[in-house]
């Protein structure tokens, strides 16, 4: 049951994945079928990191409530028909509406099935599940691409996405009783819904945990603001075609997929620090190779390299969650991990907007270097407070 378990859990990474880069794929030609102006795309963003932040924070008292299985199974239903909301828009104001409960299911699948597998499964697997999730957010601007380039719109695209959540919520509800059963066997013998409540001002009072929440939002800005922003980068920016700039723009997702499933065999030979340090050199590079490209060849490699260097990142993060602190807060801390993740996914991306639409588009990179080194920095300060309380943490 628990190999059955697990592959429901990978499908739901896949598809916790897909929406995410639809946006950023569609929106070049999308904000003129909406009526919307090319920096409104940070206010979308900005709703539906709201109803994260909302749903991450309430997720430990969810999961107690109803189980990881069921609230996954509603909160993936509660996406599927955003998307089909989203599909149907033809103002500006109905694509705000519907990105609340886009956020909202999103941010406790998110929460809930990050802190069940740091909890109950190996490290290769949340390096192999975040692959999977890299699988959907690459296939998403495929897909979206695909549509676009054949005349089909980009509201195709949104329903196609939607209707492949409602198969995961299908297959979710199928599988309701083999959560029970893999926590049950777990050590210790409780359920999710048995779970303790644990206060977030304990939590933050943990050695390391204020670094591992900045680190949380930096790498989050990061990945929104080069996951939306790089195809309008690269049309507004180096003048390629939004058919070309959106599947060049899939190769950032692409790199994450690739380099995810490489960490999770590194994870067999490197600790999660060391692969922490890895990717943070590999995004310095890509973001290298962004400010010095001369041709369209260039970009790609270097979206690539940024993908490939976030690949280990957030999963090595979340992994290290109940090594650094504890598995009895990591359920609570994850929420709040989340938040401040989906906090910086929110702030970032409009702020990088009114600079594409105002300044420049070129400015996609530099901001990135601003974010590493600020990740990098907290990162490594978290890394040697809770190595000093709990040694096992670096591992």
């Amino acid at each position: 049951m628990s190999a059955a378990l697990l592959a429901i859990i990978y499908l739901a990474f896949v598809s916790l994945g897909l929406p995410d880069g639809l946006l950023g794929a569609a929106w070049p030609t999308m904000h003129v079928g909406v009526d919307a102006a090319v920096s409104w795309a940070g206010i979308v963003s900005t709703v539906i990191c709201l109803g994260t932040i909302v749903s991450s924070l309430l997720t430990n008292r969810l999961v107690r409530r109803m189980g990881t299985g069921v609230l996954t199974a509603s909160s993936v239903a509660l996406t599927a028909a955003a998307l089909f909301g989203f599909s149907t828009a033809t103002e500006f104001w109905q694509l705000v509406l519907w990105a609340i409960p886009y956020g909202l299911g999103a941010g406790a699948v998110d929460a809930a099935l990050n802190a069940f597998v740091a909890t109950h499964y190996e490290a290769r697997h949340m390096n192999w599940l975040h692959c999977c999730w890299g699988i959907g957010a690459a296939g998403g601007p495929l897909l979206m691409a695909a549509q676009i380039s054949h005349g089909a719109g980009w509201q195709v695209g949104y329903q196609a996405v939607g209707l492949i959540q409602v198969g995961l919520v299908v297959a979710l509800v199928l599988s309701l009783r083999l959560w029970g059963a893999r926590v049950a066997g777990s050590k210790g013998g409780e359920t999710d819904a048995g779970r303790r409540a644990v206060s977030r001002s304990r939590m933050i009072a943990l050695p390391g945990v204020p670094q591992a929440l900045v680190g949380f939002f930096c790498y989050c800005a990061l990945e929104a603001s080069c996951g939306l922003w790089a195809p309008t980068f690269l049309v507004l920016g180096h003048g390629l075609d939004t058919g070309v700039a959106a599947l060049l723009g899939s190769l950032f997702y692409a790199g994450i997929t690739c380099g995810r499933f490489v960490s999770g065999v590194l994870t067999l030979r490197l600790t999660g620090t060391q692969l922490l340090r890895l990717g943070e050199a590999v995004i310095a590079s890509g973001v290298a190779t962004l400010l010095l490209a001369p041709c369209e060849a260039a970009l790609a490699v270097g979206l690539v390299l940024l993908g490939v260097g976030c690949a280990p990142i957030y999963p090595q993060m979340i992994q290290l969650t109940p090594t650094r602190f504890g598995t009895d807060n990591a359920q609570a801390l994850m929420g709040l991990q989340m938040a401040c993740a989906y906090v910086g996914s929110m702030a970032m991306p409009p702020l990088v907007g009114m600079a594409v639409e105002n300044a420049s588009p070129l400015l996609l990179p530099p901001v990135a270097a601003v974010l590493l080194a600020v990740m990098t920095v907290c990162l490594g300060i978290c890394d040697k407070r809770t190595a000093a309380t709990h040694p096992s943490s670096a591992m």
